[in-house]
């Protein structure tokens, strides 16, 4: 049974866990990364029109009163699982966007000119979606809610997670997942480990951090969805 690494934070990494085996694959987890809930500011400003969020962590960690304050308003999550998890927290009226922040910033410019928006995210995050909004004259209200950090692993703490046995493919979700990998990759006494591992990304900015430093193969999501990612798995390398 194919050993597959799986790198997210929880409660992903469990539910990823799941739907592997349920493919016939054998996880193993090992999340790079956790997320911890930031004290957000309730009030908004009262001329914003619409919602942005761009991670479903961003409902998961944001307060009650907060959501309260924004479930009346139109929310563009960036694809299906965000969107799914605005509607449970409570947002009335949810768009699902492609899939892709810079995609989805895009996608709700136009219609968003010169108003403003309410965009709940983590501390750390890639700064291109404010960015094209900001060139689009749309005015934003970053909230962030929660904060992203790495896991440290001993060398006997991640040879024990992995049974001392070398891992076939590996899931990254993050490029601060993907450079935490390459740090536990290129370690002297685990580098047998994942001599073989074929790395399957997100995206080609979650791949970057393994670019020239791994010599294995590095596939990427034809979409930035997991759905996607997880058909590299049964796709010939």
């Amino acid at each position: 049974m194919v050993r597959v690494l799986v790198t997210r934070p929880e409660p992903g990494a469990s539910r990823t866990a799941r739907r592997l085996e349920t493919l016939g694959f054998r996880p193993i987890l090992l999340p790079l990364t956790e997320t911890r809930t930031l004290p957000a500011e309730a009030t908004v400003g009262a001329e914003s029109v619409a919602v942005a969020v761009t991670s479903a962590n961003a409902v998961r960690h944001a307060p009650g009163a907060l959501i309260a304050a924004l479930a009346s308003l139109p929310c563009h999550a960036v694809g299906k699982r965000t969107a799914e998890a605005c509607r449970a927290a409570g947002f009335f009226s949810v768009t699902e966007g492609p899939g892709d922040a810079e995609a989805l910033s895009d996608a709700i410019a136009g219609g968003l000119a010169g108003k403003a928006i309410v965009y709940l995210c983590g501390r750390v995050r890639f700064p291109v979606f404010e960015r094209r909004l900001a060139a689009a004259a749309v005015h934003v209200q970053a909230i962030e809610t929660y904060d992203t950090t790495g896991v440290d692993y001993g060398d006997a703490d991640v040879v024990a997670r992995l049974s001392r046995q070398p891992v076939e493919a590996a899931l990254l979700y993050s490029a601060k997942a993907s450079a935490a990998l390459v740090d536990l990759a290129t370690r002297p006494a685990l580098r047998h480990l994942f001599g073989k591992t074929e790395f399957l990304a997100l995206s080609a900015r979650v791949a970057e951090p393994l670019q020239g430093i791994v010599r294995q193969p590095i596939r990427i999501a034809s979409k930035p969805e997991e759905d996607a990612l997880l058909a590299l798995l049964s796709l010939p390398g």
